[in-house]
């Protein structure tokens, strides 16, 4: 079983999984450590990385600004992985998902040794690292099959994104090829942006259940525990992202209070979609 699973697998009936995301190398690599003890601490079943990459296009104003810190300190695909293996060495339960571009992906070449296909080299050396998932914002399903494989051998899910426009005959593809969870994107547009339906999203998460058995993981515009707990009465799972990340550029120049704030919302948003169903 893979450890997603097992994170889906193991919540107590009832409860919904809480994965907040930060983006890797947004305020130091080693604040990102410890942004992300401070989330496993604060309620975090996984956490999604955001992978830096210099165009980030299907984000909005907060995590594209992340993303343009840390590419500028030079933060690579290497580098994350890094700090998943560092992560992995006092934790083995919490699943961790690389988001990001198909770009770094494309490139890759593994450190010190021979090169490979850069599918294969990434697949083998995400799951050395101890990724979990990959979500790959701006690969079309129906061109990820050779990547699938990869990832596929080396015991790592992928994960797609659906949207409200998403067509049924799209869902009833993406059954054959999604694994780990389904991402489903409440708003149109970027991250960060909109005015959250909830009513909306119920529908639409019936709409994916119709055709697709993984779990539903719902993101864009869960800004605080009460948008968050309204989410989790259908979602399996709750995802936050810029609420998040502003606090790590709020504080830049204070980790202390960096950690204090990630750690209260965190703590916030996972007590709403899990004290009350205990």
């Amino acid at each position: 079983m893979s450890r997603l699973n097992a994170v889906f697998s193991n919540l107590p009936q009832g409860q919904k999984a809480f994965i907040p995301f930060i983006t890797a190398g947004d305020g130091g690599l080693d604040n990102t450590f410890e942004l992300m003890q401070t989330l496993c601490a604060n309620g975090a079943d996984v956490i999604e990385l955001g992978v830096p990459f210099s165009d980030p296009m299907a984000d909005g104003p907060v995590i594209t600004k992340s993303h343009e810190r840390a590419v500028a300190d030079g933060v690579s695909l290497h580098d994350v992985l890094s700090l998943v293996k560092k992560f992995r060495q006092s934790n083995q339960s919490t699943a961790i998902v690389l988001m990001g571009y198909l770009n770094p992906i494309e490139v890759f070449t593994p450190q010190g040794g021979a090169k490979k296909g850069s599918y294969q080299a990434f697949a083998d050396e995400a799951s050395k690292a101890g990724v979990d998932g990959v979500l790959i914002v701006d690969m079309p399903p129906e061109e990820a099959q050779d990547l699938k494989t990869c990832l596929d051998q080396a015991n790592v899910d992928l994960i797609f994104l659906i949207a409200p426009t998403t067509t049924n005959e799209r869902l009833a593809f993406l059954a054959s090829v999604a694994s780990g969870f389904v991402y489903f994107v409440s708003l149109k547009g970027v991250t960060g942006a909109g005015h959250l339906d909830v009513d909306s999203v119920n529908t639409n998460i019936d709409r994916i259940r119709s055709f697709i058995s993984l779990p539903v993981g719902v993101g864009f515009g869960i800004k605080d525990a009460a948008t968050a707990k309204a989410v989790s009465k259908s979602a399996d799972a709750v995802i936050v992202g810029s609420s998040l990340v502003s606090f790590i550029e709020k504080y830049s120049a204070d980790k202390d209070k960096m950690l204090e704030s990630v750690g209260a919302l965190a703590n916030d948003i996972s007590k709403a979609i899990k004290e009350d169903r205990l």
